[in-house]
Parts: C-alpha cells; sequence; structure tokens
C-alpha cells in the first residue's frame, strides 16, 4: 500500500498564454493597438512555458552579487548576475519591452509594450532597468547631443550586458540615480556636488543612497551646481573606455525585488555630462520619473492579475467538504471580488497607456488627463495590490505559503511598487499638486468620467459627492489619500460601466461605489452575476 499517492492537488500552471485577460485585450484593441495582438500572445505563451517560470525562480534565487575588487586588490566595482537574470533582460529587450516604443511610429506602440510589459511576468526584478530604459529617452531629449548619440542604442532590440564604452555597444541599457540618506524623496536636500570642468563636463561627488541596476550603461542622476539642483548623464564607462569614477559600495538586502541589484553607490571625481537647463535638475528628470510611474502602475496589476490566476487556478482543482473550491458560495465571493479589482485596475492601466501614447502624440488633452490620471492610479493601484495577492494566497491555504507556489515571491514583491517613484503620501500629494498648479486636469478628468454619466445612479452618486470634497480647501492635505482615493475610484468606475461587461461594472459600483462591502475580500453583496465575473478569470490551456 503506497502512502504517498497525490491526490486533490492542483496540477502545474504551465503552458497557457498570459495574455489570455479579457479586459487586456480589449483595452488593446479599445486605445489602438490592436495591430500588436499577435506579438503580446507570442510573449504570453512564451510567458507560460515552464522553461520561462523556471529562469524567474532562479534569477530570484540565485540573486546578484557584488564585487568590489578582483583578486589583486584593484577596484572593479562589478555585479555578477546569474545567466538566468541575462535570458530574461535578452527576452525583454527582444521583445521590446524597453526603449523600443520611442522609434516605432505606429500610433498605439507605447500600448502595445504597456501589454507586453504586463504578460512578461515571470519575474518583477529585470523589470526595473527594462523601465527606467523605457523612461530615460525623453528626458533625454533634453540634451539634443548625447540623445542623438544614444537614443538609437537604447531603442535598439540587441541586448548587451558587457561593461564598454557605451557608443561602441550593440545595445545599452539605462537606469536612475536619485535619492539620497539624508532627503529620500526631498530630492532638493541631496547634498552630491557637480563641479564643471574646462571641457564641459562636470565632476561629481556625493553618495547616493538607492541607485538601482547599478550595471546599467549610463544613469540619470541629481547633483548641486552653483546654479541649484541639476540632472546630468553618468555613463558607466568613459568613452575610450576608461571606468567612470562609480563606486558601488554596497547592494541592499530587500525584502523582494531580489533578481535586481539594487545599490548604494558613491561618485567619486565621477564625469557627468548636463542634461537640460542647469539648476532645473527636478523638472529634467521627472520626465523619467513619470513614465517609470506608468510601469508602477502596469506592475502591480500584473501582480493582480498573477495571483488572482493561481488561486482560480487552484480553487478548480481542489475540493473539500465534498466540492470544488470555486462551487462553494464563500470562496465564489473571495474570487470574484479579487476579479473585480484586477479587471478594474487592468482597464485603466491600458486607459492610461493609451493616454500617455497620445499625449507623446502631442494630444494635450490627453497629456492633461495623463498628469492627473496617472498620479491618483499610482497611489490606487499600487495600495491594492498587496491586500489582492495576500488575499488570493490565502486562497490556497498552507499550499500558497509554501515558495514552490510562487505566491510568496508575487507577494514580497507587491508593496514595491507603492515606494518606489513616491510612496503614497507622495503620490496623493503630487494629484493635490497637480488639481493646484494645473488646473486643466481636473477639467480632463472630469471630461472623461463623464462620459458614462447617467449610465449608473451609483457612479452619478459617488461623482457628486467626489465633487463636494474637491469643492472645500480646508485641510485638505489630511484628506489628501481620502480624495485621491475617491478620484481613483470614480475613473476606474466609469472605464467599467463604458467598457466592462454589465456584470463586473455592477459588481463594481454596488461594492467600490456605493459602499456595499466589508473590509476584506469577499464581502460582496447577493444579487451579483459571480458567473460571468469568474468566467473572465482563467486563461485557455491553464
Amino acid at each position: 500500500m503506497t502512502t504517498h499517492e497525490v491526490t486533490n492537488q492542483a496540477p502545474p500552471l504551465v503552458g497557457h498564454d498570459t495574455s489570455d485577460d479579457r479586459a487586456l485585450r480589449e483595452g488593446l484593441e479599445r486605445e489602438g493597438a490592436g495591430w500588436a495582438l499577435d506579438e503580446v500572445s507570442a510573449l504570453g505563451r512564451l510567458a507560460g512555458t515552464a522553461e520561462a517560470q523556471q529562469l524567474g525562480r532562479v534569477a530570484e534565487r540565485d540573486g546578484p552579487v557584488l564585487h568590489t575588487h578582483d583578486r589583486y586588490g584593484h577596484r572593479v566595482d562589478e555585479v555578477e548576475y546569474t545567466p538566468a537574470y541575462h535570458e530574461l533582460m535578452r527576452t525583454a529587450v527582444a521583445h521590446g519591452l524597453h526603449g523600443a516604443p520611442w522609434a516605432d511610429d505606429r500610433a498605439g506602440a507605447h500600448v502595445a509594450r504597456a501589454a507586453k510589459f504586463a504578460v512578461w511576468n515571470v519575474d518583477a526584478g529585470h523589470g526595473c532597468p527594462i523601465s527606467m530604459t523605457y523612461a530615460v529617452v525623453p528626458a533625454l531629449r533634453a540634451a539634443p547631443q548625447l540623445s542623438a548619440q544614444l537614443e538609437p542604442l537604447l531603442t535598439g532590440r540587441e541586448y548587451d550586458p558587457a561593461l564598454r564604452d557605451p557608443v561602441t555597444k550593440r545595445g545599452l541599457v539605462a537606469g536612475m540615480s536619485m535619492t539620497e540618506k539624508q532627503g529620500g524623496s526631498d530630492v532638493r536636500a541631496n547634498t552630491t556636488t557637480a563641479t564643471e570642468r574646462p571641457d564641459g563636463t562636470f565632476e561629481l561627488v556625493g553618495h547616493k543612497w538607492f541607485t538601482s541596476a547599478p550595471m546599467s550603461d549610463l544613469f540619470l542622476t541629481l547633483a548641486q551646481t552653483a546654479s541649484g539642483l541639476s540632472c546630468f548623464m553618468v555613463p558607466r564607462v568613459l568613452p575610450g573606455g576608461e571606468r567612470n569614477r562609480v563606486q558601488l559600495m554596497r547592494l541592499k538586502d530587500k525584502l523582494g525585488n531580489r533578481s535586481n541589484a539594487s545599490s548604494e553607490i558613491e561618485y567619486d571625481g565621477a564625469s557627468g555630462w548636463l542634461v537640460g537647463e542647469e539648476g532645473r535638475g527636478v523638472r529634467t528628470i521627472v520626465e523619467m520619473v513619470n513614465m517609470t510611474r506608468l510601469d508602477c502602475v502596469i506592475g502591480s496589476t500584473t501582480a493582480m492579475r498573477s495571483a488572482l490566476v493561481q488561486a482560480v487556478h487552484h480553487t478548480r482543482h481542489r475540493s473539500a467538504f465534498g466540492r470544488r473550491l470555486v462551487d462553494q458560495p464563500l470562496m465564489r465571493n473571495v474570487l470574484a471580488d479579487l476579479a473585480i479589482e484586477s479587471e478594474a485596475a487592468t482597464t485603466v492601466m491600458m486607459r492610461l497607456a493609451g493616454a500617455n501614447d497620445r499625449a507623446i502624440r502631442g494630444d494635450e488633452g490627453e497629456a492633461a488627463l495623463r498628469r492627473i490620471a496617472l498620479a491618483v492610479t499610482k497611489y490606487h493601484v499600487c495600495k491594492r495590490a498587496p491586500m489582492v495577492v495576500g488575499e488570493a494566497l490565502e486562497c490556497l491555504g498552507g499550499n500558497g505559503y509554501i515558495e514552490d507556489s510562487d505566491l510568496p515571491r508575487i507577494y514580497r514583491e507587491a508593496p514595491l511598487l507603492s515606494i518606489w517613484e513616491g510612496s503614497g503620501n507622495v503620490a496623493a500629494l503630487d494629484a493635490l499638486r497637480a488639481l493646484g498648479r494645473e488646473p486643466h486636469t481636473l477639467d480632463a478628468f472630469f471630461a472623461e468620467v463623464e462620459q458614462a454619466e447617467g449610465a449608473d445612479v451609483r457612479l452619478d452618486d459617488a461623482l457628486g459627492r467626489l465633487k463636494k470634497e474637491l469643492a472645500s480647501p480646508d485641510d485638505i492635505e489630511h484628506r489628501a489619500r481620502r480624495v485621491v482615493e475617491q478620484l481613483a475610484t470614480v475613473l476606474q468606475g466609469s472605464l467599467l460601466v463604458r467598457h466592462a461587461p454589465p456584470a463586473v461594472a455592477d459588481a463594481f459600483c454596488a461594492s467600490r461605489l456605493d459602499g456595499d462591502h466589508g473590509a476584506a475580500y469577499g464581502t460582496l453583496p447577493t444579487g451579483l452575476d459571480l458567473d460571468a465575473i469568474l468566467e473572465r478569470t482563467q486563461p485557455s490551456g491553464a
């Protein structure tokens, strides 16, 4: 008699297409990138393979190692990555997840890239340099000579990890180095200095507290000149092949995101090239920050979807008390609640990708919408992701708490994107700043959400409450999170009422806008069409 016969366990979640998400595909079509569906599906099928998933596990398990010196005592300041990490990077670059859209004139190119970034979900860590490479291009254009030289290499589709003179390489990866230990988000408190040399370059001296992906070929960084805080391009290797004086002091021991190296660095007389106007460094680098904020929304949305698919897959194959878990009323309530959150995040993510694409092409109305909608969505969606992932993990019970399920890896990653490029308070206050200094952004926001006016009384009521909140300036900073949450949920509600199936929109409006919901997931009211909601959750092949 065998004692270890395996029964009542879910099969491995492999062989599926991670792009088989109706909200994502519908958004791709709606936002003008339906032409990219085959490309997105090809990458989604690759992400669903056992081989790709294993690369992600290995890259996270066998994380980067810092080598400050060689065996003879010479400084080398190099980070060694596992081959799995390089393979992930190679795939991401080849599929254009980095700077490629900036070299693509097709309408919807940035939407297609956003969808690809979402479906390539096998490892979040290597997405950091990929995201920064995407984001650096518009900021670098403030230095036309540098941009003309470097942009073709930042947008090309070859991954070349060697440390060499950037212009001799087949492709480049970029990073960003802003925060310092005494300032954090208050970058104007930075103490790194930049002194101009006779040849027009600047000598940088200072210590940066967080510099992710330190093996990148170039970084945008902030330093103080006589004119104030300024932005510089700092390469790892100088023209001619000499290493720049960028010293890697240590790698951060992080909660998650372990496949990606995050470091403390010192500029010990490093050479930098001015980008943008001297003394206006924050304005220059904010172009890069805003692009990475969109990727924070994409990353959080991806975490929700990945965790939801795991939970649904498990409950469809696991039985308890004589029924499959997915057929039990309370579990269905939980899964449907998570599905609503995931679909709302995906729908607004794709709308933002469309606004981004059209803003880049000169649409001022879309640029105004992007300014406010990105700030409020970055706050809200990134806040929701850890709760969604935690609840999805619980759907697997003890199995979800085991590393083999991959959910602990997603769970450790989930809080990061609410911190990256501005924690919750920073994002909320930035949204208020936009409303105060750029009132046309609120006009663009209302023009967007009012397209659904009259379609659902609960949405109309929520919009009315929001307008009352905004009409009172008293204690607005104290109420910032509350106001921004209302902005985010009204935007999601409007998009779902217009574009999602009635069952999804009805459940969202009842629970998120009308308040018929408890403090935890799985507290949806009765009378909703859970069958229609859950029917959209499982990708084919899983």
